[in-house]
Formats: structure tokens, C-alpha cells, sequence
């Protein structure tokens, strides 16, 4: 029986129409969905199911991550189109380059991957970065979907003129993308000509982990309709890349939920299941006339579009039908075009990201504020029957339940993406990590802490001695947030020169070792990361800022503001906030994110 969905939507309460566009860009497989907001009408996502040289169609219509580039760098096929026998003849012939996987070269440095470097992922072609690839697949998916649009609509080209200039946009990432790959998702979405590269153009850009869209995804279908205020239930999105795990429980207002642990996100999606594979081939087949990587190429993706998908039973030997009957090679189980492999060593293609699920789960209820009973599994990777069954068998043992919705959970993303958009399902989030600001502290001879520093101490202007490489923390992992929220630490900085004050410069730091918030840098300082750098220009205080005199003799000027920290929502902001002429002043908040550069 079908269960209802959690509530009904709201009709949208603006005065214009607009379009609204989410993209689930994945590693392997991308899909887009679409709603129209006509005032007064309820809103209704819509998946865009038709792209370009796609044979399926319908609603898990999803195209491939795929780019080829000439020798020039011009783009020659995106998604399907770059799958077509003819196409790749002309591939073939012209040397064209071949671009997959390339979401995985925007992943945060200080994501725990061992198992993953830039050498396994295929390499970007010569004067490319991440940041361009991304940006001519986002201009294909926007022209994509608006043809899409258009030609769904009964006043087609009409339409898409009365809205162009009004079109909003979501973008999807993997829960462990932080404010830098966010930030290089935002510049290709303006070099893609999604959005202008001006502030009202940024303000039609918005961000949602694939954790959260997965949840809203679930909602709608009425997959939660069940579930108690009490109880918790954790969301893995399985996809190509990564898995993607969220911890929510229902509020006392039933229509929202809110996180009650922090995030997961590890890099042990399908991709790398393939890549095992891969990986026993090249040594199974070493003396076999099979051996070239043009033949482990073709047995490797025989095996990911169906051997892989297909496994279900450790017990019985699988099958890689990739040839014809004058294929054999008895000596390494090849036999009438096909490669005979034991259950078991295929199942050990798996092993991994089934333990690396079991492990974030287990991590995630042993941080959960409250008891998790539901284990929801959703993405392109949940289809693996293989993959449920494990889940089933190790998690389920301990109680849990299991389940996987049915339906096109492979476009969950981008449909709950919409959704959050929408219905903003999620009132409270939970902080992944520590945030806050380097600064400097009286220095107090009776602490031992301070006397190990003695040599660092720094006379200021006002005759203050500080010791410096003290943290502050703002934001504290662990803590609930809710959307509106604001974090505020006040701070003082003091000069000599009066031009010194025109100006603040805060460099925000992330702390992501063990402890909630250290009290010194310099301890481990490979723990801490600069995330971005808020200014504000503070000229106008000058004239109204009182000259001090110093234990010295010294004049100074001093200046106190506070740093304010929004993280509402799913991007992460910051403010300087100071009073000027007895009026509250805030800097605008734009972060400039310092390691975007060398990223993209």
C-alpha cells in the first residue's frame, strides 16, 4: 500500500513566474528536474527525461558524465551523445580526449580517502582544470533542459522568454564538499552562463548536500510517513563516487526534521567496485593474449554495465560476456567470449565500500543525539542487489531496518533537490566541524601554557604583552544550528596609525582534529586550515575613533568588532559586524576562499 506523502505543498506566495532547475551532477550518471512557480499554483517537480542520443527514456532518465574534447580543447560530445558507435569512431580517428570521473578532482584534499589518489582518477586533458570541465557539462545540462522545457511547453520559445531572466538554480554535491568546492561549483555555474557574474546573479545560485536532497526526495514519496518523533534514521545516497550519509530525526512539528548527527561522506562509491575489478583483471589476464588494455577495457566495462549489477550470490560463479565464441583462453576461465569469475572473488570487489558504509553508519548512530531504528538506502549504487542483501544481513542484525524505496531512486537527488527548495523539510543542522579565528590573549605569567610561549609574546601599542597562536572558537562541531541563527564572538584590534583601522581582514579557520575546540594552533597546527578571508571596510569609523594613550607613552587607536558566523541553510557564510556613529554595521557576506584558485 502506497503510503501518503508527509504534507501538502504550499502554492507559491510570489508575485512573478519563475523557473526553478536543480542538477544532480554525479560522478558517473547526471540528471536535472525542473518546477514552475506560477503565483497562486502549487509547484510540481518535474524530471527532465528526454537529453540527446539517450535511448531510455523515461523517469530515471540520467545521461553520463562523459565529455570528449579535441586536440584544440574545444568540447566534440557531452553524456550520451559521446557513447554513440559513430561518434566514437570519429573519437577514435581524431584522438579525441575522453573526460570521466571529473566531479572526483574537485574533492576536498582533507577528505579521508587512502585508498584514493589524483593518479587513480582519469586524468583531465592538458590546460584543463576541474573548474572547466565542470562548467561545459553545467552549459550542456542548462541547454538540455531549457530545449526540454520549452519543448514540453504548449507556448514553447513564449514561455522560456517570459522566464529566462527569472530562472533560479540548485546545485547538488557529496555531503563531504566544503565552502571551497562550493565556491568552484558557483564560478562554473557563471562561466557556464547559468548566472550572471554579478550579486543578484549569485543570489539565484543555491547549494544542498546529496544527503539532504535525498531526504526530501524520501519525504515526498512517503517513505517516512511512519516515522515517530523519537526515533532516527539515517539516508545513504549510494551513488558512482561517493556515499553519502545522513542522520535525521522528526521534530515536534511534524513536518520538519532535523540532523542529529553530523555528516558522512565516503569516497567508496560504484566507480570503485569497477576499479577493483579492474584491478584483478590486469593480473588475472598478465599472460593471457587478453592482456592489452584494449581488451581489459572492453571486459571491465562488460563487467560494470552487467556482471556488476547483476551479482547476487557469493555461492554461484559469475559471468563477463564481453566477446564472441572464437574468444577463449581456458588457462584463465575465458570460454566462448566469456570470463567465468568465483562469487566470492567478485564479492570481494564489493567488500570494501560495504564495510565503509557499515563503519559511517555505525559512526553516525554512536553520534546521534537520539536512537536511529531506519536505514533508508537510495542512489544508483542501491540497485546492487549485492549490496542491499550485505546491508541487510550486517545492520539489520542489530536491530535496523532496511529498506530501499521503489521508483527511480537513481534521480533522487535532483527531485529532492527541488524539494528542499520548496518544502525546506530540514529546520536544524548539525556542524561538521569547528570554526573560528586565530587571535592573541593577555599574557598571564601564572599559566604554564603562557610561559612556554614566553619567546612568542608581542608588546602591542596600548602596552599590552599578548601571546599569540591563540584559537577562537566560534562555531563548535556537534552543535545544532538552526537556519536563522546566528554565531557571534566579539574581538578587539589595536594600531598605532589611524589608516590601520580603515579596514579588517579575518582569516576563518576550520579546525578538524579530534577534540571540539583546542585552545592553542601551534600544538597541531596540520589540524587547522585557512577557509576563507572576511573584510569589511571600516573607514567611516575613523574619524569618530578616540586616540588612547599607551602604558608608554604610546598612542594608539583601538577598534572592536564582532566575527558572525550564518550557517543556516547549507553554505556556510561570515560577517564582520562594528558600530559606527552608534549605528550597527555589517560587511557585506561574500567569502573569498583562498584555495579555490589552486583547486579549480
Amino acid at each position: 500500500m502506497q503510503i501518503p506523502t508527509m504534507t501538502a505543498r504550499n502554492r507559491y506566495q510570489g508575485t512573478f513566474r519563475k523557473v526553478v532547475i536543480a542538477f544532480d551532477v554525479g560522478t558517473t550518471f547526471s540528471g536535472a528536474s525542473y518546477a514552475i512557480l506560477d503565483p497562486g499554483l502549487v509547484p510540481e517537480v518535474r524530471g527532465v527525461t528526454r537529453f540527446p542520443a539517450q535511448q531510455k527514456v523515461g523517469g530515471d532518465s540520467k545521461i553520463p558524465s562523459i565529455i570528449y574534447y579535441d586536440k584544440d580543447g574545444a568540447v566534440r560530445a557531452v553524456g550520451a551523445e559521446a557513447t554513440q558507435e559513430g561518434f566514437l569512431e570519429e573519437a577514435e580517428d581524431n584522438e579525441f580526449i575522453k573526460v570521466e570521473w571529473f566531479k572526483l578532482h574537485l574533492r576536498p584534499k582533507t577528505l579521508a580517502a587512502s585508498h584514493i589518489t589524483d593518479a587513480d582518477i582519469p586524468p583531465l586533458p592538458r590546460g584543463k582544470k576541474g573548474i572547466d570541465v565542470l562548467s561545459d557539462f553545467l552549459r550542456y545540462l542548462f541547454e538540455c533542459t531549457r530545449t526540454y522545457i520549452i519543448e514540453a511547453n504548449p507556448s514553447g520559445p513564449a514561455f522560456w522568454e517570459s522566464v529566462k531572466d527569472n530562472v533560479e538554480f540548485i546545485l547538488t554535491h557529496p555531503n563531504g564538499w566544503e565552502g571551497p568546492q562550493q565556491a568552484i561549483m558557483r564560478r562554473a555555474a557563471v562561466v557556464a552562463g547559468l548566472i550572471p557574474d554579478a550579486p543578484h546573479g549569485q543570489a539565484r545560485l543555491q547549494f544542498v548536500t546529496e544527503g539532504e536532497a535525498s531526504l526530501h526526495f524520501c519525504i515526498n514519496k512517503g517513505i517516512l510517513g511512519n516515522e515517530r518523533q523519537g526515533d532516527g534514521i539515517i539516508i545513504v545516497d549510494a551513488g558512482g563516487g561517493t556515499i553519502d550519509l545522513s542522520a535525521y530525526g522528526k521534530t515536534s512539528n511534524s513536518n520538519t526534521f532535523e540532523e542529529i548527527a553530523a555528516t558522512q561522506c565516503r569516497l567508496q562509491g560504484s566507480v570503485f567496485v569497477g576499479r577493483r575489478a579492474r584491478s584483478y583483471l590486469e593480473d588475472a589476464l598478465a599472460e593471457s593474449k587478453f592482456k592489452g588494455e584494449e581488451d581489459i577495457n572492453q571486459i571491465t566495462s562488460v563487467f560494470d554495465k552487467t556482471t556488476k549489477l547483476g551479482f547476487r550470490n557469493a555461492s554461484e560463479p559469475q559471468f563477463i560476456r564481453f566477446g564472441s565464441a572464437r574468444d577463449k583462453d581456458l588457462a584463465v576461465g575465458i570460454r566462448n567470449g566469456q570470463m567465468k569469475l568465483a562469487g566470492d572473488v567478485v564479492a570481494k570487489f564489493f567488500e570494501p565500500s560495504v564495510t565503509s558504509i557499515i563503519e559511517a553508519v555505525t559512526d553516525q548512530m554512536q553520534e546521534a543525539s537520539r536512537s536511529v531504528s531506519t536505514i533508508v538506502l537510495v542512489g544508483g549504487f542501491a540497485a546492487s542487489d549485492w549490496l542491499f542483501s550485505q546491508l541487510q544481513q550486517q545492520l539489520g542484525s542489530r536491530g535496523l531496518s532496511i529498506c530501499r524505496p521503489d521508483g527511480h531512486v537513481n534521480k533522487a537527488v535532483a527531485d529532492g533537490a527541488l524539494s528542499f527548495y520548496l518544502d525546506h523539510f530540514v529546520s536544524a543542522r548539525v556542524a561538521n566541524f569547528t570554526y573560528g579565528i586565530e587571535c592573541v590573549t593577555d599574557f598571564q605569567r601564572s599559566k604554564p601554557e603562557h610561559l612556554m610561549r614566553a619567546s612568542t609574546v608581542i608588546p602591542m601599542p596600548s602596552g599590552r604583552s599578548v601571546v599569540p597562536h591563540m584559537f577562537s572558537p566560534i562555531l563548535t562541531k556537534g552543535t545544532h544550528v538552526q537556519e536563522e541563527k546566528e554565531f557571534h564572538q566579539k574581538y578587539w584590534q589595536e594600531g598605532s596609525h589611524i589608516r590601520s583601522m580603515e579596514s579588517l581582514y579575518v582569516d576563518l579557520l576550520c579546525y578538524r582534529g579530534p577534540s571540539p575546540a583546542p585552545d592553542w594552533i601551534d600544538l597541531n597546527p596540520h589540524m587547522f586550515s585557512t577557509l576563507c578571508t572576511v573584510q569589511a571596510d571600516t573607514s567611516g569609523i575613523t574619524r569618530s575613533l578616540a586616540l588612547e594613550m599607551g602604558r608608554e607613552g604610546q598612542a594608539f587607536y583601538t577598534i572592536r568588532f564582532d566575527v558572525v558566523l550564518l550557517f543556516g541553510l547549507t553554505e556556510l557564510k561570515a560577517q564582520l559586524q562594528w558600530v559606527e556613529n552608534g549605528e550597527t554595521k555589517r560587511c557585506p557576506a561574500v567569502i573569498v576562499y583562498d584555495d579555490v584558485k589552486g583547486m579549480s
